[in-house]
């Protein structure tokens, strides 16, 4: 959790809206309720809240909710020290 997921790639694996679902790609942006995805060349915004992402790191999956995700940037990384 205290990984910096811009450039990341990441599929939403879990979600109340079903298209969501189709989003795969690359995380371009980050805020304290969304994430930006790179999809086909457009930007697709997510919210965190209701969604389970996917993200490879170093070719390792790691699954997260929104809700555990859901703090600013730079305030989760501290909050996780």
């Amino acid at each position: 959790m205290k990984l910096e997921f811009i450039g990341l790639d990441v599929e939403v694996v879990s979600s109340k809206h079903p298209a969501y679902l189709e989003v795969k790609g690359k995380v371009v942006d980050e805020t304290k309720n969304t994430i930006v995805v790179e999809m086909r060349g457009r930007d697709v915004i997510i919210p965190k809240p209701g969604n389970e992402f996917r993200f490879t790191y170093e070719s390792e999956r790691i699954t997260v909710t929104g809700s555990e995700i859901q703090h600013r940037p730079e305030d989760r990384i501290k909050k996780i020290r």
